[in-house]
């Protein structure tokens, strides 16, 4: 490990202290490490359009636009190879949310969301893309049932 030295206003400093506390992390570093690590994972490779990844797709739609309901599920049932697992939720007589869980190339995942996204009656949604080729082996997160740190092993 570097010891690294930074100047931080005060109302970042307390916004910091306030997702150390609610994230269970034991210190200032260990926050700004798991920030740094998640802001790096937003910053896209040169060419990483052909890497493996992980992604969830968060979408809201209208279930009484015509057809969306059959259309999406055949997109899925279309593209069951990168489809791990849905989570669908009513949020009231005509609005659900569906959270999918996607696993493939990385230019395949989001020209799937993309497709998804913009069906008619769709009125939100976003995609989050993890890079599935991680460092084997274990990698420590916060788990925020428990606030203490786990590792989590491959197989």
């Amino acid at each position: 490990m570097q010891r690294v030295t930074i100047t931080i206003d005060e109302e970042l400093m307390s916004a910091l202290d306030q997702y150390m506390e609610t994230g269970g992390h034991r210190n200032r570093s260990e926050a700004v490490r798991d920030l740094v690590r998640a802001g790096l994972l937003k910053t896209p490779e040169a060419d990483d359009s052909a890497r493996p990844c992980m992604a969830a797709l968060v979408y809201v739609y209208d279930h009484e636009t015509r057809q969306l309901s059959k259309k999406l599920m055949h997109d899925h049932h279309s593209h069951a190879d990168m489809s791990i697992a849905t989570l669908h939720v009513h949020i009231d007589e005509a609005t659900c949310l569906e959270v999918s869980l996607l696993k493939g190339q990385k230019t395949d995942v989001e020209h799937f969301a993309g497709h998804v996204i913009g069906e008619r009656g769709v009125r939100y949604g976003q995609l989050v893309v993890l890079p599935a080729d991680l460092e084997q082996g274990e990698t420590p997160h916060v788990d925020r049932h428990t606030t203490g740190r786990h590792p989590h092993h491959s197989s």
